[in-house]
């Protein structure tokens, strides 16, 4: 269930708390909790409705700016049935937290144990601590061409790394990813001496829904940061091969979420 950055903060700020979809069948059950860029969201309830019986009151709760613009926006796929979806910020991501958990000489021994388990139960052979070494020597390198190192399906290869985000070793970027804290005390642990790796960048990662070819943009002029787009215009985005309408549109609506704007033209 997709949900803009600007419709996340609202409803963790606990300004919306309705959701509308049209779906064949529900996507979603009651007690669903989705990770997204703010934390966790729970679903509340789940109920078909028709798209007649919606008052003002739908819309405000639903975040749009009017009854005829939620109307509107139902109107595609007008064959399948239209979904009330109650809505809910729920906490912090967990993931996060762990991350950023250094772990202990006892706590790496479980997580290298769990790694073992992993590499038991895959049919080709051990991946774990190749992988977090691939990331860690490649940061913020495409998941194909990292896939592609290893000789890999690049699904196969995203589904692995999941798996290891969800030990909180790895973080996902706008294109490829970086070892946690966690996991380069993880993979520090295995060498003769830690290894030496760049800063971190200080701030908010540019939101993943702007895709890959505004990232890579971006990421030419120096900006991997939410703090730094705010320093240019519409303008000055549009002029960059890769920053088109819908990629701006994504970034106003995060900076929205911190309080912040583009620069006026």
């Amino acid at each position: 269930m997709m949900i803009r950055p600007a419709e996340l903060a609202a409803i963790k700020a606990g300004t919306i708390d309705l959701a509308f979809r049209r779906w064949a069948k529900p996507r979603v059950v009651v007690g669903t909790r989705m990770r997204t860029g703010v934390g966790l969201i729970e679903v509340t309830s789940v109920e078909q409705v028709s798209v007649s019986s919606l008052r003002a009151e739908d819309a405000r709760r639903a975040g749009a700016p009017s009854l005829a613009a939620l109307k509107q926006a139902l109107a595609a796929r007008p064959d399948d049935p239209a979904w009330r979806i109650g809505v809910a910020y729920a906490g912090p991501d967990p993931r996060e937290a762990l991350r950023s958990a250094v772990p202990d000489t006892e706590e790496i021994a479980s997580i290298n144990a769990r790694l073992d388990r992993l590499d038991a139960s895959a049919s080709y052979g051990p991946w774990t601590r190749q992988t977090l070494d691939l990331i860690d020597l490649n940061p913020t390198v495409r998941a194909p061409d990292l896939a592609a190192q290893v000789g890999r399906e690049t699904a196969d290869f995203k589904k692995d790394v999941r798996k290891l985000k969800e030990l909180g070793l790895t973080e996902s970027l706008a294109i490829g990813y970086l070892l946690s804290p966690r996991g380069e005390a993880v993979v520090d642990a295995g060498l003769p001496e830690p290894r030496v790796r760049a800063l971190r960048e200080q701030g908010t990662p540019l939101p993943r829904s702007i895709g890959a070819p505004a990232t890579g943009a971006l990421r030419e002029v120096g900006v991997t940061t939410l703090e730094q787009v705010a320093a240019y215009s519409a303008g000055q985005l549009a002029a960059m091969h890769g920053v088109g309408p819908v990629a701006i549109a994504r970034l106003r609506e995060a900076l929205a979420a911190q309080g912040r704007t583009l620069t006026v033209d």
